[in-house]
């Protein structure tokens, strides 16, 4: 990424005030000024008005703003402050915030640097000294922003305080128990006299002790009066730092989403005064933004989210093969017997495979059950994403309540399933001679299993601990497959998938998922694995990262992103995968996909190119050589390659899809009710029924009867595993909770650990014997 303060900068058309600024005074002072600060590649520097107050830096729009709205603070005390140029300077305090300012001349900047460097050594001093001492901090200025730390130290004084008087008044009380006793003895003395010369005696003591119970109880009267006034005037005072903090969040609220409706309009209004690529026409991708580039993420000007141009994103280029390599009797460089096999083994094609002596003649499939097409339309619910969402910033969402509006009727155990909508890659990929071949196809089902998620913004339904879900298509495709939920917290769910075909796919999932304020990051954890029987090739390769854009204002849409490699832990080879991030300045087509499948050698022998929303194709290396330097000074490699033939294209949504969240043809009959599967089964599940017959207010009920449920039957197992604990001749120990139908083993190929199959299911659901399932629903 270019510096700032490296690239052509044109500034505002704005003259900075030629009026000389003061002289920097001692730190504890105010220090005021105009900067230039870098905002973002389109808008460049920015003029803003910068207050140093008391350790901190804090910056405006305009002197106005200084009394309700700052746009971002920076405590010198953690920062770092360096030198550029004559002009320009960097503020950071490690990376959660760097400024990028720019002085209108040398000795302007001179000026800044001399009363930070101040600010920040009286700052380092101060914060030494309240570790040591406790001291209360200097107070701040509330427009400032900041303080939390110096009331922290503020209530901590406050509570000593208000524990030493707790402190004087049971000393009091002690005295006056004392001394009480003592008077009362002496009454009772004083009744027992019967001799008048003993009188003046017992008279002098009883006054004494009248006199020290009289002194005692005042000092508990004044004690309990100071510790009154003092409980009263610091209760009103936190009553109203409350109140205070209350209002500030209801404003910044209201900014914040001010400020992400003025940025939806700026998109807007960037598109409609940019020239963009032709590739960009699509009006399915008019609303969609990428990432950010560098700035404060507190700055007005720099949440605009977008990835820098990506010219080259691939690393590498193709080029038709010269016509010698078509030429099937050629003998040139000894390819001529690969060529002919590429001309037609190698054309990936169903016929081709099916001439192999050593394939299975064609199944006899018996009549199978018709599967629904349609399911109820998705209600016209209205909801404020915002509302709820704004206090999930930062926090992981597994651990969220959310309400069934949010979702689609489906488990994410089901989403799992879905990955096996183009098993037949991995049909074609079980005939395959060739690793490299194979590759190919197993790298094509990787992409396949994203591109039902294009227009799925609908978040699935976490899956209860030890929830279900059996997806047999033994006769209809010849594969049967079996989900189960094998923990909560994280959650993490496992997969087994297995084929008549001679293919077994399995994985297991934890997502992690992070609300970040516009976009929402689901990150899955974890390994999938595919082992092919007449081979013996052993595959595993991860996911990529999920991005949900525009939570807060415009329409949602997703991105998938990042890298993946897919390995054959038995033949060494290996294809490296692409995902390309969404950019505005991107000449490429969205969603793109490049790949290359390589040998141990780390030969490249195929190029896989596409989107991962609508197909894949694959050519044939012919040749490679070093060719032209991409960006960043990197060279690219030049590949020959054959014609590029496609090897899987994404099936059409059926009709009415929009209406019915955008499911494809499997996704619609995952949830259709079928007899004799578990008791666990994601298709039992009563708040997921409600939600797909579009009676969504149930639906809500019912997810926090289930939620709440499952959190007794959590605390009842922790309270077993403390028995356990206690008394480990009873058996084992059950903190963990143990899957049914999986158990967690070491692969010694890929060196994994992860949940397996173990059996039993197919067999109990023939016998209808479900005892040893729990009642989850």
């Amino acid at each position: 990424m270019v510096r700032p303060d490296l690239r052509p900068v044109k500034l505002q058309s704005v003259v900075m005030s030629e009026s000389k600024p003061p002289t920097p005074t001692p730190p504890g002072d105010m220090y005021k000024g105009w900067l230039f600060k870098w905002t973002n590649y389109i808008k460049g520097y920015q003029r803003r008005w910068f207050v140093l107050s008391n350790g901190l830096l804090s910056y405006y729009r305009t002197q106005a703003e200084m009394g309700h709205t700052c746009r971002g603070t920076i405590n010198l005390a953690t920062a770092n402050i360096a030198v550029e140029d004559s002009c320009n300077f960097v503020i950071s305090n490690g990376g959660a915030q760097t400024y990028h300012l720019k002085a209108s001349s040398e000795v302007e900047r001179q000026r800044w640097i001399t009363a930070l460097e101040l600010a920040k050594a009286k700052a380092v001093h101060m914060q030494a000294e309240s570790d040591d001492s406790g001291d209360d901090c200097p107070a701040v200025p509330p427009s400032s922003g900041q303080g939390g730390g110096c009331r922290n130290l503020e209530i901590q004084s406050t509570l000593r305080t208000l524990g030493s008087k707790v402190e004087d008044l049971n000393t009091c009380n002690d005295l006056i128990v004392k001394h009480g006793s003592a008077l009362q003895r002496s009454l009772s003395e004083l009744e027992g006299i019967r001799v008048v010369g003993d009188m003046g005696e017992k008279m002098r003591q009883v006054t004494e002790r009248a006199t020290l119970f009289r002194i005692t109880s005042n000092a508990m009267i004044n004690a309990c009066r100071d510790f009154l006034s003092l409980a009263q005037n610091h209760s009103k005072r936190w009553q109203k730092a409350l109140q205070a903090e209350r209002d500030q969040r209801i404003r910044l609220e209201e900014t914040l989403e001010q400020l992400a409706k003025q940025h939806n309009h700026l998109e807007r209004a960037f598109r409609g005064a940019t020239v963009l690529p032709s590739s960009f026409s699509n009006p399915a991708l008019a609303n969609k933004g990428g990432a950010s580039v560098k700035g404060d993420a507190s700055d007005e000007d720099d949440d605009n989210e977008f990835f820098d141009a990506m010219e080259d994103p691939a690393g590498f280029i193709t080029v038709p093969a010269d016509p010698k390599y078509h030429r099937s009797g050629s003998n040139v460089s000894g390819l001529s017997s690969e060529i002919g096999m590429d001309e037609q083994s190698v054309n990936f094609d169903e016929q081709s495979m099916v001439s192999n002596p050593e394939s299975p003649p064609p199944l006899e499939l018996e009549p199978v059950r018709q599967r629904r097409t349609r399911i109820p339309d998705k209600p016209n619910y209205y909801l404020n994403l915002w509302s709820i969402m704004k206090n999930c910033i930062g926090k992981e969402l597994s651990k969220i309540p959310m309400p069934v509006n949010f979702n689609e009727p489906l488990s994410m155990l089901q989403r799992l399933s879905e990955d096996l909508e183009y098993y037949e890659l991995l049909d074609k990929a079980a005939k395959c001679q060739s690793s490299l071949e194979q590759m190919c196809y197993v790298a094509a089902f990787t992409v396949s299993s994203y591109s039902t998620t294009v227009h799925r913004t609908g978040k699935p339904f976490n899956p209860l601990l030890g929830e279900t879900f059996e997806l047999d298509r033994l006769k209809d495709c010849g594969y049967r497959s079996l989900c189960e939920q094998v923990s909560h917290h994280p959650p993490a769910a496992a997969h087994h998938a297995s084929s008549e075909k001679g293919w077994t796919l399995r994985q297991e999932i934890t997502l992690a998922s992070k609300f970040r304020g516009k976009y929402l990051s689901i990150m899955p954890l974890g390994s999938i694995q595919c082992l092919f029987d007449k081979s013996d090739n052993h595959y595993s390769w991860k996911k990529v990262t999920t991005t949900v854009h525009n939570i807060i204002v415009g329409k949602l849409w997703i991105d998938q992103s990042g890298e993946i490699d897919v390995v054959n832990h038995k033949t060494g080879d290996r294809c490296h995968l692409k995902f390309a991030p969404y950019s505005y300045f991107s000449r490429d087509v969205p969603r793109k996909v490049t790949g290359v499948v390589t040998d141990k050698e780390g030969k490249a022998h195929y190029v896989l190119s596409g989107t991962w929303d609508e197909k894949m194709e694959f050519s044939r290396i012919m040749q490679s050589s070093k060719g032209e330097n991409g960006t960043e000074g990197k060279q690219r490699t030049v590949y020959q390659t054959l014609k590029a033939k496609e090897i899987w294209r994404k099936n059409p949504l059926p009709e009415g899809a929009e209406n019915m969240y955008f499911f494809s043809s499997l996704a619609l009959t995952l949830n259709d009710p079928e007899e004799g599967v578990a008791p666990t089964d994601c298709r039992r599940r009563p708040d997921q029924r409600l939600m797909e017959d579009g009676r969504w207010d149930e639906a809500n009920a019912e997810k926090q009867r289930l939620e709440e449920k499952q959190r007794t039957v959590r605390r009842e197992r922790e309270r077993e595993a403390v028995k356990a604990a206690s008394s480990p001749e009873e058996g084992t120990h059950p903190d963990s909770y143990q899957a049914l139908w999986f158990e967690k083993l070491d692969d010694p190929v890929s060196g994994e650990t992860l949940h397996v199959y173990k059996g039993g299911y197919w067999e109990a659901k023939e016998q209808g014997s479900w005892d040893m399932c729990p009642e989850i629903f």
